[in-house]
């Protein structure tokens, strides 16, 4: 006779069990939307903060080949004419160099530098200040020997500080430059 299907045939489950299957399924595709979603949400928090610190390294980088690039120029003329050229000539070249949108303000010390100045002593810089995590703010530095270097500001204070006259000391604290030459 057929009948009412009972509790104990196997492809049929009461009511109540139905909707807990389709409510554990429903869950479990609900997981995976989420999960998938927290994925792409994270991927692209890390992608954009890649991107940042990827700018900013572009930056540093295209700063510092304009001071190679500086420092080249003012080797020869430094072993053409004898002396380190004047801040004027510094400043109409600093426009022509590979990068010379990146440099900032550029801190020329040649007024400051004598006869008797150490090979590693700061002939220029410039101040970068980058707030992101891989990147952080520092000192691009031109040696008198042509080196150039990345510092952290500490580092740079400190040698700046060992570096400096008290004339030169006096003349940034007031806000004021040396005279153009």
């Amino acid at each position: 006779m057929i009948g009412v299907p009972t509790a104990t045939d196997c492809n049929w489950e009461p009511y109540s069990m139905l909707g807990k299957k389709r409510e554990s399924r429903m869950d479990r595709r609900q997981k995976i939307i989420l999960r998938d979603f927290m994925t792409v949400i994270v991927v692209t928090a890390i992608a954009v903060v890649a991107m940042i610190n990827f700018k900013d390294w572009v930056n540093r980088s295209e700063a510092r080949r304009a001071v190679e690039q500086l420092g080249q120029i003012v080797l020869q003329y430094r072993k053409d004419n004898g002396a380190l050229p004047p801040e004027s000539y510094v400043n109409n070249i600093k426009k022509a160099l590979e990068g010379s949108a990146r440099l900032g303000e550029l801190r020329y010390r040649a007024l400051w530098i004598d006869s008797d100045s150490k090979p590693d002593g700061i002939l220029a810089y410039t101040e970068k200040d980058y707030s992101t995590l891989l990147v952080g703010g520092g000192f691009i530095v031109l040696r008198l020997d042509g080196r150039v270097e990345w510092m952290g500001k500490e580092e740079f204070k400190t040698l700046l500080k060992q570096q400096q006259s008290p004339e030169e000391v006096r003349m940034l604290s007031e806000g004021r430059r040396p005279a153009r030459e």
